[in-house]
C-alpha cells in the first residue's frame, strides 16, 4: 500500500503513452514534461540564477556528492539551505550521490550498508551510507531527495546486474526509512536491472512496494545507445504507477527526451546542454551547428531566428564565433543560455503538443527541421 503523498502529481492530458501534468511542490508547481537544468555545485556552469529563470526553467538540479565535498551540507544548512545559498526559491531537486562516487571518487570499497571513498579533490576519506545522503540532501533542503542506489555499469551481465539492482533496492529501503516526511516534499525510488526486463521489473515491483513520490529510472545513458535505451523504457515504464512522476535520469539529447516522452517518461537532467553551451556548440532548431567554424566569421544572422535568448535576439553568428575564437567568458554563457532556452522550449512545444493531442505530428516535425549532421545548418 503507498503511504500518503507528501508531493502530489497530476496528469492533465493523455497522448499515446506521453503525458502533460504538474508537479505540486512545497517551492512551487512544476509543468511536465520538464527539463532540469543540472546546477551540480550549486551554480548551472556560466549562468546566474535570473538568467536560468529567464530561460523558463522551473526546477533544477543539484548534487549531493559534489555538496558535501565542497562545501559541506552543514554549511549550506548554515546559511539558510541550498535555495538560499543559489538564489533558487524554487523547486530543487538533488541526486543521491551515488553515481559520482563510482564515477569520480577514489579507493571505493563498498559494502551492503553503503560505500567508504576518498575524495577526488583531496582525497579526505569519507563514508556514504543511504541515511547518510538523505540527511545531506534533508540539510541540503532539497525538494526532491532521491534514494541512494548503485549506477549498474554497462556492460553487465546478469548476474552482475542483478547483485546491483538488488543492493540498490536494500538502499532504497534504508533511504525511505531515513526520510523526513514533509508537505511539498518527496523522495524518489530509482529503477535499475541494465537492459534485462525481468530485473527491471522486479526492481520496479520492488520499489512500489515500498513506496515513493516518484519513480526514477537510473542506470541508462551509459554507453547502451538510443535504441536500447528506449527498448529499456518501453519494457519499464508500464511497471511503474500511473499517479507519480516518472524521471530518466542523466539524459539526454533533443531526439532523446522527444522519445523518452513518447515512451511515457515525465521528467529528464542532463549537463549536454550546458557543457555544449561552454565548447561552442549549438542546439538550434536547425541541428546542432559548432561557432568555432570558420564559416561563421561573417554571418550576421541570428544563430537561430526562432530563439528569443539573447544570444540570437542580440547578437549575431558572426560575433558568438569571435568570442569563442577570442576565448571569450562571454561566448559559453551566452551559448549555455541558448542552450538552455532551447531545452526549456522543446519541452513546452511537447507539453503542449500533447495537450492538443498531435504529440507524433510535433515529433516528427522537430525531426524534420534538423539537419542531420553538425554543422550543416
Amino acid at each position: 500500500m503507498h503511504r500518503a503523498m507528501t508531493l502530489t502529481f497530476q496528469s492533465h492530458a493523455n497522448d499515446g503513452a506521453a503525458r502533460a501534468g504538474v508537479l505540486h511542490t512545497a517551492h512551487g508547481d512544476v509543468q511536465t514534461p520538464v527539463f532540469m537544468p543540472v546546477g551540480t555545485a550549486g551554480t548551472v556552469k556560466a549562468m546566474t540564477a535570473d538568467a536560468v529563470r529567464a530561460t523558463g526553467a522551473g526546477i533544477v538540479l543539484g548534487n549531493t556528492y559534489h555538496l558535501m565535498l565542497r562545501p559541506g551540507a552543514e554549511r549550506v544548512a548554515r546559511l539558510g539551505g541550498l535555495h538560499t545559498f543559489m538564489d533558487w526559491p524554487g523547486p530543487i531537486l538533488t541526486d543521491s550521490g551515488g553515481f559520482q562516487v563510482m564515477s569520480l571518487a577514489q579507493l571505493r570499497k563498498m559494502d551492503k550498508d553503503g560505500v567508504t571513498f576518498q575524495s577526488h579533490i583531496d582525497g579526505s576519506k569519507h563514508r556514504l551510507t543511504p541515511a547518510r545522503s538523505i540527511e545531506i540532501q534533508h540539510l541540503l533542503d532539497a525538494t526532491i531527495t532521491m534514494a541512494l542506489d548503485e549506477c549498474t555499469p554497462f556492460p553487465a551481465t546478469p548476474e552482475q546486474a542483478r547483485a546491483s539492482m538488488e543492493l540498490s533496492m536494500r538502499w532504497a529501503s534504508l533511504s525511505k526509512q531515513a526520510f523526513v516526511e514533509r508537505p511539498g516534499y518527496g523522495l524518489f525510488g530509482i529503477v535499475q536491472g541494465s537492459v534485462y526486463p525481468d530485473l527491471r521489473a522486479q526492481s520496479a515491483a520492488a520499489l512500489t512496494a515500498i513506496g515513493f513520490d516518484g519513480y526514477a529510472i537510473g542506470g541508462l545513458a551509459v554507453g547502451e545507445g538510443q535504441a536500447a535505451m528506449f527498448d529499456v523504457l518501453d519494457f519499464t515504464v508500464p511497471h511503474l504507477p500511473k499517479d507519480r512522476p516518472r524521471y530518466l535520469m542523466g539524459v539526454g539529447t533533443p531526439d532523446d527526451l522527444i522519445g523518452a516522452v513518447q515512451r511515457g517518461v515525465d521528467m529528464f537532467d542532463c549537463v549536454m546542454p550546458t557543457r555544449a553551451g561552454r565548447t561552442a556548440r549549438a542546439y538550434t532548431a536547425q541541428g546542432i551547428m559548432n561557432m568555432r567554424n570558420a564559416r561563421f566569421a561573417d554571418d550576421d544572422r541570428p544563430l537561430d531566428p526562432s530563439c528569443r535568448c539573447p544570444g540570437c535576439t542580440r547578437h549575431s553568428r558572426g560575433y558568438l564565433h569571435h568570442l569563442f575564437r577570442a576565448d571569450e567568458m562571454l561566448g559559453p554563457m551566452l551559448l549555455t543560455w541558448h542552450n538552455l532556452t532551447y531545452y526549456q522550449d522543446l519541452m513546452l512545444g511537447l507539453r503542449s503538443a500533447i495537450m492538443a493531442g498531435r504529440l507524433e505530428e510535433h515529433a516528427a516535425a522537430t525531426r524534420a527541421g534538423w539537419v542531420a549532421k553538425e554543422d550543416q545548418a
